[in-house]
C-alpha cells in the first residue's frame, strides 16, 4: 500500500476517540525523508530548518539521526539545547537578530552566523567575536510557491563588501548561502544561484579571501495536490550544477530542508460543522470545518497551497465545495477560487482530513482567537501504542474470566 494511503488509514483507525481538530505526525516518514536525502546527497551536511516543525519529538528524532539545525531565534535554540543538541550542530540562520540574541547564541557556544547587512555584521563582530560568518545572497525565486528574496539576502556587490569588512573586524568569512524559494518547482534556480556563488568565490579569492562553504538553503518540495518532480530529480541536477562550477574541489556543502523533511508527515483531522448554500441559484455548497487559517491551515491564506483533502468514505458521486474555517473572521476561507470535489455523502459531523500538513501548521495556529485553543498534536506511534495497550488489557481481562 502507498505510504500516504497507509498513513491516512492508520490515522482513521487510531484517532477515532480524539476530539477534533488535531494534527497527527508520523515520525517514520520523517525518518525516511532524512535517510533518503542523506543517501542522495552524501556530500552535504543537513541542517534541518527548525521553523518548519519544532515539535520536540521531531527534533529528538533528527538529532538521533545526526542532523544539524538551522535556528532562527533564541527560543528554538533553547528547545534544542534542552533536548541535548550541542552548539556545534547549530547555525544561527536568521539575518534579522537583536544584539542580545547574538550574545546569547555565542555564550551557548554557537560559532556559525549568517548575515546580509553591514549593521548586522557589526553586531556579530562585537557580540560573537572570531565567529564564522556566511553571507546570504539574494536570488530569483521564480518557480517557487513562495518567493523569499525580498526580505532576505544581499546582492553580489554588497556581499563582496561584507566579506572584506568581516575580515577587517576579526570575523572569519566562511561562505555563502541562498534560498531559491519555498516549494521550488524549477530545479534550474539552483543552477542560477550556484553560478553567482562561483563568481563571488572567484572575486573574493582575488582579494585574498578564500570562502570554504556553500549553504544550498531550503526549497526542496514536499508533495501536495500539484505534483512536483521526485527528490532524485532535484539531487542529481544539483550535484551536476556543483560539479559544473566547482569540479572536484567542492567547498563544504550545507543544505537546510524544512518543508521537504516534514511536509508529508502530518494529517490535520477536522470535523464538518455545517454544510450550506448561499443561494438556490448558486451551484456550490459551503463546507465549514472546525479548523481554519487560525488552527493550523495558515498556508491556505490566498489559497497559496493546495492540500490533498480526503473524507471518511470515497464516493463516485462528488460535489464541489467551497471550504471555510470556524471563526468569525470573514477571511477564514480556505478554498473558494479552487472548488474541491469531495464525496457528496459528507454530513455534519463527518471527518475531513487535510494531508501533507506536517510543515508550518500547528506552530502557527493562534493562541486564543475566538477563544479557540492552539491545534493539538499527536504522534502516530503513541496513538498506536496506546491502542495496543488497551487491546492487551482487554484480552487479559477476558482470559481471567
Amino acid at each position: 500500500m502507498d505510504k500516504t494511503k497507509l498513513f491516512l488509514k492508520e490515522v482513521k483507525k487510531y484517532s477515532k476517540d480524539k476530539e477534533t481538530p488535531f494534527l497527527v505526525l508520523n515520525l517514520d516518514l520523517i525518518k525516511r525523508n532524512y535517510e533518503s536525502l542523506q543517501k542522495q546527497m552524501p556530500f552535504a551536511q543537513i541542517y534541518y530548518a527548525v521553523k518548519a516543525n519544532p515539535h520536540k519529538e521531531v527534533l529528538s528524532l533528527l538529532n538521533k539521526k545526526g542532523s544539524n539545525f538551522d535556528v532562527a531565534t533564541i527560543y528554538e535554540l533553547q528547545k534544542l539545547l534542552q533536548l541535548g543538541v550541542t552548539a556545534d550542530k547549530i547555525s544561527f540562520g536568521n539575518t534579522i537578530k537583536k544584539h542580545q540574541d547574538i550574545a546569547y547564541f555565542y555564550k551557548k557556544g554557537v560559532r556559525l552566523f549568517v548575515t546580509d547587512s553591514h549593521s548586522d555584521l557589526k553586531k556579530i563582530a562585537h557580540y560573537a567575536p572570531k565567529s564564522n560568518v556566511f553571507f546570504r545572497l539574494s536570488v530569483d525565486g521564480a518557480g517557487a510557491d513562495w518567493e523569499l528574496s525580498k526580505k532576505f539576502g544581499a546582492h553580489h556587490d554588497l556581499i563582496i563588501e561584507l566579506a572584506q569588512e568581516a575580515k577587517k573586524v576579526g570575523l572569519k568569512p566562511y561562505g555563502l548561502s541562498f534560498h531559491v524559494g519555498s516549494q521550488q518547482r524549477d530545479v534550474e534556480q539552483w543552477d542560477n544561484a550556484l553560478s553567482q556563488c562561483k563568481s563571488i568565490f572567484k572575486n573574493l579569492e582575488h582579494k585574498g579571501i578564500n570562502l570554504k562553504m556553500i549553504n544550498l538553503g531550503g526549497g526542496l518540495p514536499s508533495q501536495y495536490l500539484i505534483p512536483t518532480p521526485s527528490l532524485t530529480h532535484y539531487t542529481k541536477k544539483i550535484a551536476g550544477y556543483l560539479k559544473k562550477y566547482f569540479g572536484k574541489d567542492l567547498p563544504k556543502i550545507l543544505i537546510e530542508p524544512g518543508r521537504y523533511m516534514v511536509g508529508n508527515s502530518g494529517i490535520i483531522v477536522t470535523e464538518t460543522i455545517l454544510i450550506a448554500k448561499k443561494s438556490e441559484s448558486l451551484p456550490h455548497k459551503w463546507l465549514y470545518v472546525d479548523a481554519g487559517i487560525y488552527q493550523g491551515l495558515d498556508e491556505c491564506i490566498a489559497e497559496s497551497l493546495e492540500y490533498p483533502i480526503k473524507t471518511e468514505k470515497n464516493s463516485l458521486h462528488k460535489t464541489e465545495y467551497i471550504i471555510a474555517g470556524p471563526t468569525c473572521d470573514s477571511h477564514d476561507i480556505l478554498y473558494e477560487r479552487r472548488k474541491y470535489k469531495l464525496s457528496s455523502s459528507i454530513k455534519e459531523g463527518s471527518r475531513v482530513y487535510f494531508l501533507s500538513t506536517g510543515a508550518y501548521s500547528y506552530q502557527v495556529s493562534s493562541i486564543e482567537f475566538n477563544g479557540f485553543p492552539p491545534l493539538k498534536v499527536y504522534i502516530l506511534e503513541d496513538l498506536k501504542r496506546s491502542k495496543d495497550k488497551i487491546k492487551d488489557k482487554k484480552i487479559k481481562i477476558k482470559n481471567k474470566k
